[in-house]
């Protein structure tokens, strides 16, 4: 299975999500043997940690951002399933605090990076403030427009200070969202996970599509580029992670 099968982003491309099929499975992949292939992989991923740990020269992001129901809690809890937590650290972004709003929007973000020998992933992350607020114009298309530019400088900034970076975009359809959400909703389980303000945010789809289009043309660079990851099927989606890392 090569990288390129997850649609890696070309700096500059000019993405249209419609184009990138969410249910693609690579011809000839199983659902078994492609769980038992993540498992060799999440040793292979505890030993590069390990090596990590061990040079202190480097440390590694990764960044999830995709739909509600997208996986991102799934990719994590199983691609990491054999990391050491004392070296991982997992950041899940909400609205921002009071404190957070009286300072620029990447404040929050640089405080949760990793140190050196650690790894850090980000379930949500600054692109949250090129995608909810432009959708919700909380604010100026002024403002959020140059945020693109300020986040690949910041970017810079880590990757120029020994920090790895990896993207990843959990692509799935409209009606995929719609079928998890109902089978939440229907499991005692995982009923909690629902809120009204699901069904209410699917109401703005095709403008979350064209603004996570707008962050890959923009955002995605040689140092810390982003991938489009079919996820439609949730055990693909997790080999196809976890085979870039």
């Amino acid at each position: 299975m090569g990288t390129d099968l997850l649609w890696k982003v070309r700096e500059g491309a000019s993405v249209k999500l419609k184009d990138y099929d969410p249910s693609y499975v690579e011809k000839g992949i199983e659902r078994a043997a492609a769980e038992s292939e993540l498992l060799k992989l999440g040793d292979e991923l505890s030993e590069l940690q390990d090596l990590l740990a061990a040079a202190q020269h480097q440390s590694f992001l990764m960044i999830l951002q995709g739909m509600d129901t997208s996986g991102k809690d799934g990719t994590i809890r199983h691609v990491f399933a054999r990391i050491n937590p004392q070296g991982c650290n997992v950041h899940s972004f909400k609205a921002p605090t009071e404190e957070e709003l009286a300072h620029d929007f990447l404040w929050r973000i640089h405080k949760a990076t990793p140190g050196k020998g650690y790894l850090s992933i980000f379930n949500r992350s600054q692109y949250e403030d090129v995608l909810i607020v432009r959708v919700h114009n909380l604010v100026p298309e002024d403002v959020w427009s140059r945020r693109y530019k300020e986040i690949n400088n910041f970017e810079k900034l880590l990757t120029n200070g020994g920090t790895i970076i990896l993207k990843f975009f959990l692509h799935i359809s409209y009606d995929e969202q719609e079928r998890r959400l109902l089978d939440r909703e229907q499991d005692k389980d995982k009923a909690w996970k629902v809120a009204a303000g699901d069904w209410i945010e699917r109401q703005y789809w095709d403008d979350y599509q064209k603004a996570y289009e707008d962050l890959l043309d923009k955002c995605s660079t040689d140092e810390a580029p982003w991938y489009i990851v079919p996820a439609n099927h949730k055990w693909y989606r997790n080999l196809a992670v976890a085979h870039v890392l």
